[in-house]
């Protein structure tokens, strides 16, 4: 009896023991959660960690945004000049594929487009050769080569800009990330802590500064190859244009009744 009446004291001291430790983890624990949680930012959207980012990263942040608008002013304005050439070229094309000399040529291509001045340089070469036919060839070819390739720069003018922010863009992010993960670091070494709350805020700030260098560069890229597809198809239909003046040239300048057909509808 003595005994178990030991035992029954014994349990009934541990019982309460262990009560008391359970009372005092559940003092204990809701309080330091609701500091926990009282910790960590309440606001984690991207305009919230733009401005409690760190200075350089919030200028690689700037920065970024404003190559991507530059992307996108650029592209758009540029896909609306290439539309509106080859919109151009393509009427000046079959105009020079319809008439039978230069004269008719420019008097059909009445406008300031690439068509138009190839076909006044080969008249007015056509005009000065007073018969002969290979020099005043040979001149207009020079002179067609030097306007197809003007107006191939100013068909790639500007688009060099979306090439070196697709190229460099994910770098500037990439430095934005180091940088934020380097603030986070010292954060952690500051608070003697691996809080998430202390831990959590660098992190996002530093993918964000990676997910706008991606935002940046990846439409960068895309629209480059765009425009250079545009491009190629304007120029080609600049050398077809090239191609027909010479020919018309050509004709031009074949003697028919003793003096070239240009000299004849000249006089």
């Amino acid at each position: 009896m003595r005994k178990l009446c030991l035992r029954y004291l014994s349990a009934a001291g541990v019982a309460t023991v262990v009560s008391a430790a359970a009372c005092a983890q559940e003092a204990a624990g809701p309080s330091a959660t609701a500091i926990a949680r009282a910790a960590l930012p309440r606001d984690l959207s991207a305009w919230s960690m733009f401005w409690s980012a760190d200075s350089v990263v919030k200028t690689v942040m700037v920065g970024l945004v404003i190559a991507s608008v530059v992307t996108w002013t650029v592209a758009l304005a540029k896909i609306v000049e290439l539309a509106l050439l080859k919109r151009r070229l393509l009427p000046d094309l079959a105009a020079l594929e319809d008439t039978g000399s230069l004269s008719e040529a420019q008097a059909a291509l009445a406008g300031s487009g690439p068509a138009s001045s190839l076909a006044r340089a080969a008249l007015a070469e056509a005009v000065s050769a007073d018969g002969a036919a290979e020099g005043a060839k040979e001149r207009a070819a020079m002179r067609l080569e030097r306007i197809e390739a003007a107006a191939g720069r100013a068909m790639t003018r500007g688009t060099g800009i979306l090439a070196t922010i697709g190229a460099t863009a994910p770098f500037v992010g990439l430095f934005g990330t180091v940088w934020g993960i380097m603030d986070a670091f010292i954060g952690i070494s500051k608070a003697q802590t691996t809080n998430l709350a202390v831990v959590a805020p660098g992190i996002a700030e530093a993918l964000l500064a990676t997910a706008l260098g991606l935002v940046a560069a990846i439409p960068a890229v895309v629209l480059y190859n765009l425009l250079a597809r545009y491009t190629a198809g304007c120029r080609a239909l600049i050398a077809d244009a090239a191609a027909a003046v010479l020919r018309l040239l050509s004709r031009d300048l074949q003697p028919q009744e003793g003096r070239p057909r240009v000299l004849r509808a000249a006089e």
